[in-house]
Order: C-alpha cells, then sequence, then structure tokens
C-alpha cells in the first residue's frame, strides 16, 4: 500500500492510501496531492539511502511520497 504523508507540527499525517489496482483510490490520492502543492507544499520522494527527488505528479508506484512547507526564514 502507497501513502502520501505530509510532515507536520505532529511528526506527519496521512492524507491518502492507495493500491495501484484501486482506481477510486487512486484518483482521491492524486487531488490530495494537487490540493497539497496548490497550498504551497513541496513532494519529495526516495530515490535511494539518502537521496530524494522533488516530484510535481503524484508517482503512483511509489510507496511513500512525502510532502513539506518550505522552510521559513531568510
Amino acid at each position: 500500500m502507497s501513502r502520501l504523508v505530509r510532515m507536520d507540527r505532529t511528526g506527519h499525517t496521512t492524507l491518502a492510501e492507495w493500491t495501484a489496482d484501486d482506481p477510486q483510490a487512486v484518483h482521491d490520492a492524486v487531488e490530495a496531492f494537487r490540493r497539497e502543492l496548490e497550498d504551497g507544499c513541496f513532494a519529495m520522494v526516495s530515490t535511494g539511502p539518502g537521496k530524494a527527488e522533488h516530484v510535481r505528479a503524484l508517482p503512483v508506484d511509489a510507496d511513500l511520497v512525502i510532502l513539506r512547507r518550505p522552510i521559513a526564514g531568510g
């Protein structure tokens, strides 16, 4: 089962879970992903130990997609 999580003050919040063979769950995950990006989040997917890739579309085959807000400061 794949998961879409947002890192937040509680640690993380699971926004969606899906399997590739469940079209409705995939649709719901894509919609949740889109809403979070529109709200200013960045999405990352692990590409190996200690490495991650920024994604702009939900990779339906990923085990875990992590969303986070931009880091404040400057």
